[in-house]
């Protein structure tokens, strides 16, 4: 088979095509740019393009399947010469179902949550001698890709992400993978710009709940999972869960399940409720509790997800992904009660197209209020660059409803903040989905800590 990538170099995309080079196929790419990490793994395997930019003579008659990733425009000259040539075009969520055709599939989606539950699965299911296919959004230990298909492989896990598919397929991408089992791990309203009212939003895990044929799994702690769930019930196995018992002393959390005990790495209620979660798809793949939570006791999480970047004596500092206004209450919720002896030092970028949409704004109201100092970071270049409404430091606070929210728009007063402030007994928490405008954050890490 002989593929080409349009945009090869996004996160999926990249990795998409990686496992597809494991499988002999014949892949070719495309790309204006290319960043870290997808340079050197594309360039290991001797995928990254012989120069950067758009060239319609890479298609030809001769490939079998075009791949479109998110990133190019729909008037990509390669994607119209590939529309010319009336080759097969997919996104890469339409290729992996057409991999994954017959295998059951697995989808674990949600507003927060997702790609932690999916390495949770993944990692019990290595962990106890199952072989699978995959795609979860995140680097994990033990992994090699954040991809992998392999046509002996019987079942697919697959992390469904709610946007959009590709620059001429408007549906969310969890839309393509037709799942035999789901989970919904919560709603919360997300991608602003995609979805404009939460009634919009919700309509979406609908639908894919609709396109569930065997089981739903979901929080049933979430006012919105139950009546969707409701409406499935004469069709699918409903599976409701909640967090399993833990509990922490000193910078550990230890699980309890009748009289098993484990000691785990990952802490907080909302992973226990994404434990919980993941053990019920594990036990409809055939793996029991007990031997699903003694391969927890192993598992490290995902990457920038309870991160620690560094950490001497009694200072330690964490990288986490939560930006989404659900997803920064829990982590801080979290952190706060895993260090409820030690200050927490919670700084947050705002960085997506709704977190610095003064619209949305507000659904950050008191998100941060567990956190003894807390910082928010914006960049007006940002705001900008998506074609939004400039606003005012001032109007961030009013948002947030914290009078001692400190908001910088400067990187480096960021980082200048950060390493002003006590570190002795300190827990700092970094929190965004992007990289504070190039910030070195491991070395910043351990210029904190080294302070202590």
């Amino acid at each position: 088979m002989r593929i080409h990538f349009i945009a090869i170099g996004g996160a999926v995309m990249h990795n998409l095509a990686i496992a597809l080079h494991k499988k002999a196929y014949a892949i070719s790419g495309s790309d204006d740019e290319i960043f870290e990490p997808s340079l050197s793994r594309l360039q290991k395997h001797n995928l990254l393009p012989k120069k950067w930019g758009w060239d319609p003579a890479l298609i030809t008659t001769n490939l079998d399947a075009v791949i479109l990733g998110m990133h190019a425009r729909e008037d990509n000259p390669e994607l119209l010469r590939a529309r010319e040539l009336g080759l097969k075009i997919f996104s890469f969520p339409e290729y992996l179902y057409e991999q994954t055709r017959n295998k059951t599939r697995v989808v674990i989606a949600g507003s927060h949550g997702k790609t932690t539950v999916t390495s949770m699965i993944m990692h019990a299911l290595r962990e106890n001698g199952m072989q699978f296919d995959y795609m979860v959004g995140s680097v994990l230990d033990g992994f090699d890709t954040m991809v992998e298909l392999n046509d002996g492989n019987t079942i697919a896990v697959f992390e469904g992400d709610e946007y959009l598919t590709s620059p001429i397929d408007l549906r969310p991408k969890f839309h393509l993978y037709n799942p035999h089992i789901s989970l919904i791990t919560g709603i919360a309203w997300d991608h602003m710009n995609v979805f404009p009212s939460f009634e919009n939003y919700l309509e979406q895990f609908r639908i894919f709940a609709g396109m569930t044929s065997d089981a739903l799994i979901y929080f049933g702690g979430d006012e919105h999972l139950g009546p969707i769930a409701e409406k499935q019930k004469e069709r699918l196995k409903l599976y409701p869960y909640s967090g399993l018992n833990a509990v922490t002393s000193g910078e550990k959390s230890t699980v309890m399940l009748d009289s098993l005990r484990v000691s785990l790495s990952i802490f907080g209620e909302h992973n226990m409720q994404n434990l919980s979660g993941a053990m019920q798809v594990c036990k409809l793949l055939g793996v029991s509790e007990k031997d699903f939570l003694a391969s927890m006791a192993t598992f490290k999480g995902a990457k920038r997800r309870q991160e620690l970047l560094a950490q001497k004596g009694s200072c330690m500092v964490y990288l986490d992904f939560a930006h989404a206004p659900s997803k920064v209450a829990a982590t801080v919720k979290a952190f706060r009660g895993q260090y409820k002896d030690k200050k927490l030092v919670a700084c947050l970028e705002l960085h997506t197209f709704s977190s610095l949409n003064t619209a949305f704004l507000p659904q950050y109201k008191s998100s941060m209020d567990l956190a003894d100092t807390a910082i928010v970071y914006y960049n007006p270049e940002v705001v900008q660059h998506k074609k939004l409404r400039q606003f005012p430091p001032e109007l961030v606070k009013e948002a947030f409803q914290r009078e001692d929210l400190t908001v910088l728009q400067d990187s480096a007063a960021v980082e200048g903040l950060l390493l002003d402030l006590p570190a002795d007994d300190c827990v700092f928490l970094i929190m965004s989905s992007g990289n504070f405008s190039g910030l070195d954050l491991k070395q910043l890490a351990e210029s904190i800590v080294n302070k202590a």
